[in-house]
């Protein structure tokens, strides 16, 4: 994984954000935003509480782009496995990305609600009525747990990478890039929630998880079929970017 590959991913996040994100997870901002935020309070404390929600969700982003990491570590040990791994996770960011539009159900039957669960809608409800700048960190981070779409598609990619830093480094990208549409939704509310903007930009995010997806599948055939120029290329690219030798077997 390179720069131009995260880059691809914040590009694609952002995008997400826009679209997906704002129709997903909008309504909580709105309600905690409501519930929680003192609407005379200063500029700053509101940023700061919007902030520490956003970096909550990112952490559990991280943890979980570095156990998906660790994961397909146990499986990318040569590389054929290695493209072999990079294939698979083409094709599921292929379909989630069909899925994303409405051309599948992959992603819906996939699905596991956990904010169904009991316990989870017993801590949402006692953190929204918590004002500590505590509760808006452990808020974001129980709505990191709330499985969509687009977090699959990049927990596939984490675990693509075959390495843990790297996988929580994709997570970690990927909650950056959604950041923005949720930061500014209070003051952008009227405009970015309107019906047919917000569908194009869920479209052109899975457009753009599909061309990555494709962009892996190439790379996955490459390590199979040239295995030999995929490791010098590997190892140029480490002495290039001074990438830690820890980090070869990405």
């Amino acid at each position: 994984m390179n720069y131009i590959e995260l880059l691809a991913i914040l590009g694609t996040a952002f995008m997400i954000g826009f679209g997906h994100c704002i129709g997903m997870c909008g309504g909580i901002v709105i309600a905690y935003s409501t519930a929680k935020i003192d609407e005379k309070a200063s500029w700053a404390k509101q940023s700061f509480s919007h902030l520490a929600y956003n970096f909550g969700r990112v952490t559990t982003y991280i943890i979980m782009g570095a156990i998906f990491g660790l994961l397909g570590k146990v499986f990318a040990f040569t590389m054929t496995t290695k493209g072999i791994l990079f294939i698979a996770t083409g094709i599921l960011m292929i379909i989630a990305g069909f899925s994303i539009i409405g051309g599948g159900k992959f992603l819906n039957s996939a699905n596991w609600s956990i904010s169904k669960q009991g316990w989870f809608q017993n801590s949402f409800k006692a953190l929204l009525i918590s004002k500590t700048p505590a509760s808006f960190y452990i808020l974001g981070m129980l709505n990191g747990l709330i499985p969509c779409g687009p977090v699959y598609a990049f927990a596939i990619v984490a675990a693509s990478t075959a390495n843990p830093l790297y996988g929580a480094m994709v997570m970690f990208i990927f909650g950056l890039g959604t950041m923005p549409s949720l930061l500014f939704l209070g003051s952008l509310a009227k405009f970015i929630q309107r019906g047919g903007w917000r569908t194009t930009m869920t479209k052109i995010g899975a457009l753009m998880i599909m061309l990555y997806g494709a962009w892996t599948l190439f790379k996955g055939y490459n390590f199979i079929s040239r295995p030999e120029m995929m490791g010098q290329k590997m190892e140029k690219m480490q002495q290039q970017y001074h990438i830690p030798e820890f980090t070869k077997d990405i």
